[in-house]
């Protein structure tokens, strides 16, 4: 999933720390903070629900984005790494201006 995110934001000529908010797939704990290593990310910049619901598969990135939300961590103009891995090589990225 680091790949994938650092992939996105290659491909987006976005630098990492412009990125407001990532939202993972949440697939488990381990991934997540790797993946947030990787982007020298903190974790209080990491929407996280996995202790919540677990892994929710392809509704994972949704729900937490709904949290974020909900609870106010996402303001107008803020931009949002969306990012998630499936079986094989599959990944998908998406870079959101909200």
């Amino acid at each position: 999933m680091a790949e994938a995110a650092v992939e996105t934001l290659k491909r987006a000529n976005i630098v990492r720390n412009e990125v407001d908010l990532l939202i993972p797939h949440q697939a488990n704990i381990r991934i997540i903070e790797a993946t947030a290593k990787r982007l020298n990310m903190p974790m209080d910049k990491v929407a996280l629900n996995l202790d919540k619901y677990g892994n929710t598969s392809a509704a994972s990135i949704p729900l937490a984005l709904e949290e974020a939300v909900q609870n106010g961590r996402i303001k107008k103009g803020d931009l949002i790494l969306m990012v998630a891995f499936g079986a094989g090589f599959t990944w998908g990225g998406v870079l959101m201006r909200w």
